[in-house]
């Protein structure tokens, strides 16, 4: 930005020449016709013997050195109190050559520093401005410190330009306006209390900015702030924050410990926002694009939405927000890295990623809403499994806590994800009840296949613990084996298939007689004629002793077969090893059919 020309006040022109026709642009001192710079000692000594404390001073345009400014501040000195104490002040396009100190001074009246240029330190702690503070297209070409300054009316630094700023423990009692400022290496306002409306909009912080502990208990404009670096916002307290962005951090944006005691939307472009330990005393919602997002230990009693938005934000002139610090990004997609210890009872997820999250430790996940497009982690693809076996495990949603449980088991398969650095080791005993949780959440939601995955995850988890009997873990096993637990229709038909082709193959080798047998009657006649008593009896069936597997054989295997699948029985004449095969096969041959019914309910009912 360039700077703008001076108004047409009385300038000394002191230096004018071809380069610089208008010379210096101090203004007169009155009566004389030449700004304080360049007045004669004599008249100098004289000017500034004639000031006292709260005098008004016009020193627009003026360059000051630091012996300059040391003489003038002398010459306001109050000795009753100790301070330097200026009436209203105007610098207006000043030069600090050197050092400025203004440290403990009190600007009594309004304090104009617009388009001045600080080319050593700026050093203005524990300065009080009781009336307006303007620093509007100021330049601080070194350290800007306000440490401990307090700001009781408005303070405006609009399109100010730091090098390094720091207003630690500054108090804003009226408008901080810092709209289009750019603050260089260092800007930091750790404790500064903004008692009304804080304003960065169009603010850019090429570094990281500190608002650790900051106060802000008016409204907030972050419209279009860009942090090239970090934003520390950690333990900070927004009491009336309402909206906060639509703002762009090329790091990470840091809430944790923060509170917002009222409604509040924030809207933020960053690579990772970290909501640790956060207080939410009312609704919020969190709209979020390229960001990995920690909610661990997040505090809130009331609705909460994280919600991952496909197009760029607006601004409130219709314009998008650049993300220029995005362009090399795959896509706008939001992550969630964790909620452990979050109470879910009211959180609402909307179209994020929960492949990398840590549930365990968090609590009412049975009432967290899931909207849109929520993603979790699946099971290593069985591609990836050995050629000449068959995957290890079937395809399903899984939660990032069982990839790194059993990335750390030995002989542990390839494709489980290894737990990242501080994630913690929690095992099925831990993992079961969160899988129990969520499947709930699922089932409230009407989605039956989100559910039976984690129903899934539930009782592998089950069979997996050390809590429960070694007897109820095998009959788990079993029901894993032959079904899925009740959700692997195509395990169980396997099953089905090969239960019958053995019981045909039984049925065949033993069970199915070589001829039908024929019945026979008996009897005696006695002698002299009278009543003849025939018994009628049938002779066993026998295994034939050759030609067991042949067609016919075959087909009445078959037909037995089918028959004891739907307790039906096939009144074929069978050997007695034969009766206790179809026995076996009516006993077990229609479970696994039912089992085959049932997970192919499971998977696709709504």
């Amino acid at each position: 930005m360039s700077t703008p020309l001076p108004p047409s006040w009385p300038h000394c022109a002191h230096g004018a020449g071809p380069a610089d026709p208008i010379g210096c642009r101090g203004i007169h001192v009155p009566g004389h016709s030449v700004c304080l710079a360049h007045l004669t000692d004599a008249d100098r000594d004289s000017y500034l013997a004639g000031l006292a404390p709260r005098a008004e001073i016009d020193h627009r345009g003026t360059t000051f050195t630091s012996t300059l400014l040391a003489a003038l501040q002398n010459a306001l000195y109050d000795s009753a109190t100790g301070i330097i104490r200026f009436g209203g002040a105007q610098f207006e396009f000043a030069t600090f050559e050197g050092g400025a100190q203004f440290e403990t001074v009190t600007f009594e009246g309004g304090a104009q520093f617009n388009h001045t240029t600080f080319k050593g330190g700026a050093q203005f702690e524990s300065a009080i401005f009781k009336g307006y503070a303007q620093f509007i297209g100021a330049t601080f070409e070194g350290d800007a410190q306000f440490i401990g300054a307090t700001f009781e009316s408005d303070a405006r630094f609009v399109a100010a330009n730091f090098c390094r700023a720091w207003f630690t423990r500054s108090t804003f009692g009226d408008i901080a306006q810092f709209h289009g400022a750019t603050f260089g290496e260092v800007a930091r306002f750790p404790n500064a209390t903004f008692k009304h409306k804080a304003s960065f909009d169009y603010t850019t912080f090429k570094r990281n900015a500190w608002f650790k502990d900051a106060t802000f208990e008016g409204g907030i404009d972050f419209e279009y702030a860009t942090f090239e670096r970090n934003a520390w916002f950690k333990d900070a307290t927004f009491e009336r924050a309402g909206f906060f962005g639509p703002l762009e951090c090329a790091g990470q944006m840091v809430l944790s410990g923060a509170s917002f005691g009222g409604p509040v939307i924030l809207e933020f472009a960053t690579w990772r926002l970290e909501c640790y330990r956060t207080r939410w005393a009312a609704t919020a919602e969190i709209r979020l694009r390229y960001t990995t997002v920690d909610f661990a230990h997040a505090v809130f009693e009331y609705p909460l939405t994280i919600a991952a938005e496909s197009d760029p934000f607006l601004l409130s002139d219709g314009e998008q927000l650049p993300e220029e610090a995005f362009a090399s990004a795959p896509g706008p997609d939001v992550r969630l890295a964790s909620l452990r210890g979050v109470d879910a009872a009211h959180l609402v997820l909307a179209d994020v990623d929960l492949s990398p999250c840590l549930f365990t430790g968090a609590v009412h996940l049975d009432q967290l809403r899931l909207e849109g497009a929520c993603i979790f982690d699946t099971t290593p693809s069985p591609s990836g499994w050995r050629r000449w076996l068959p995957a290890p495990f079937t395809m399903r949603r899984v939660l990032a806590e069982e990839h790194h449980w059993r990335a750390g088991r030995p002989g542990a398969v390839r494709g489980w994800n290894v737990a990242v650095f501080g994630a913690g080791r929690v095992g099925p005993l831990q993992l079961a009840p969160v899988y129990r949780a969520l499947r709930k959440a699922f089932e409230d939601g009407k989605h039956e296949p989100g559910a039976a995955d984690f129903y899934y995850g539930e009782m592998e988890m089950r069979r997996r613990a050390d809590d429960i009997p070694r007897s109820e873990r095998g009959l788990l096993t079993a029901y894993w084996a032959l079904s899925g637990y009740g959700l692997r229709a195509s395990r169980a038909l396997a099953w089905l298939g090969a239960g019958m082709l053995l019981t045909i193959g039984l049925l065949m080798a033993f069970g199915i007689a070589q001829d039908t047998p024929k019945q026979t009657a008996t009897g005696t006649v006695p002698p002299g004629g009278g009543t003849v008593t025939f018994e009628i009896d049938k002779d066993d069936p026998k295994n034939p002793t050759s030609d067991r597997f042949t067609g016919e054989r075959f087909e009445k295997a078959l037909n037995v077969t089918l028959n004891s699948v739907v307790f039906r029985s096939s009144g074929q004449d069978l050997t007695t090893a034969g009766t206790y095969i179809e026995m076996a096969s009516r006993l077990t041959e229609p479970v696994l059919l039912g089992l085959a019914v049932l997970a192919i309910r499971n998977r696709v009912k709504r």
